[in-house]
């Protein structure tokens, strides 16, 4: 199997910033700037920890990188030779490519047959982060922009990819992953599992000591944004050690999606 190819600029993605861009990595340069920024992220931040984790070089990477498109958000600013000019990223396999492979990453952790037997075109997401200094304003949005771009153009009809709370204790994130299973639950015909010893049910409190408010401000940011757009998680959670983590699998079915909800993470101006 060939390694995945570089591709066009997406231009500045969504907002008005021209000192932004979004682009599929090109070269070796880009995408160690990608690890290095996952290092930042996944390891100095967040204290993941692992075979992917290469101390040395200061990345965060795997074998299946060089297989995998990486989307990443450019500051311009920035000298790509010092390799700190990727602010944000997202790694990304459609179907093809992971037929080819024979499986998603995500297999590791969630039984995907649901998602393999609806004949859709799947695309996997994951890898996402943002620099610390770029969390705030149009740079989300800019990436969001590159990944609508990504999808329309392949016509992907379901976005999937584990999405991560910080974390390994059970009881922190008992709250927010009652609220994702009694009113996030996927429809049976895409309802993904939790695999092996590590699945974590999530059905963790009763219906009357869930308080929405509460659940709502617990949940990581960018799973909130995905519910937004009209996500919904798989069956169970996953303990990554790893990581130190707790993971959902997050399903995006695009033709369900709003005609308000595209026009927000596709337009050119979100001040518009």
């Amino acid at each position: 199997m060939k390694p995945a190819s570089s591709g066009p600029d997406f231009g500045t993605g969504s907002g008005s910033d021209p000192g932004y861009g979004v682009r599929l990595a090109q070269d070796a340069d880009d995408r160690i700037a990608a690890q290095r920024l996952r290092y930042s992220v996944f390891v100095e931040e967040l204290g993941a920890r692992g075979l992917s984790v290469d101390h040395d070089n200061r990345l965060e990477r795997d074998d299946l990188d060089p297989y995998f498109d990486h989307l990443l958000l450019i500051d311009r600013r920035r000298n790509a030779a010092d390799q700190d000019h990727v602010v944000g990223v997202y790694r990304l396999l459609p179907h093809d490519r992971a037929d080819t492979l024979g499986s998603f990453y995500s297999d590791v952790e969630f039984d995907l047959s649901p998602l393999r037997r609806s004949g859709r075109r799947l695309v996997e997401l994951g890898r996402s982060c943002v620099h610390r200094d770029h969390r705030r304003g149009a740079a989300m949005l800019h990436l969001w922009n590159g990944l609508a771009r990504y999808v329309i153009e392949r016509d992907l009809q379901i976005l999937f990819g584990v999405a991560s709370f910080h974390g390994t204790d059970v009881s922190a994130h008992a709250m927010a992953l009652s609220w994702l299973h009694a009113h996030h639950l996927a429809p049976p015909g895409l309802r993904v599992t939790a695999l092996t010893e590590r699945a974590l049910d999530m059905d963790l409190l009763p219906a009357a000591q869930i308080d929405r408010s509460a659940a709502l401000s617990a949940i990581p940011p960018l799973i909130r944004a995905y519910l937004r757009l009209g996500g919904f998680v798989g069956d169970g959670a996953y303990i990554d050690h790893d990581f130190n983590t707790i993971d959902v699998c997050l399903i995006l079915d695009t033709a369900t999606m709003s005609e308000r909800a595209v026009d927000f993470y596709t337009r050119k101006n979100p001040r518009a």
